[in-house]
């Protein structure tokens, strides 16, 4: 994936189970910390336009408190209606304790 690698918290800033959303190159990105690993991916939903960051995490999902709508934080796929369509999701690289997202131009 091309795009601009963005130096965005460190690592110990998002707890497990837990998001942290940031607004990074005018996007709304969620971060996710679940079974230690880092995600991140659109803090919208694409059902309704709620904030998935005011979510909850579980099984690797994240669930929409505006619906219910349900998007795998890995690969962004619509796992639950009344969502039907994905989300974006980002390449995150760790150096020295900060996490990077990959965001494409």
């Amino acid at each position: 994936m091309a795009g601009e690698l963005i130096k965005v918290c460190r690592c110990d800033e998002i707890d497990e189970g837990k998001t942290k959303s940031f607004m990074i190159n005018a996007r709304s990105i969620c971060m996710a910390k679940e079974e230690g690993k880092i995600y991140a991916f659109d803090n919208i939903c694409t059902h309704d336009g709620g904030l998935l960051g005011e979510g909850v995490i579980y099984d690797r999902q994240i669930e929409c408190p505006r619906h219910g709508a349900r998007f795998d934080i890995a690969t962004g796929q619509a796992t639950q209606m009344p969502a039907v369509v994905g989300i974006q999701t980002y390449e995150v690289q760790i150096e020295d304790g900060e996490i990077l997202v990959n965001i494409p131009e």
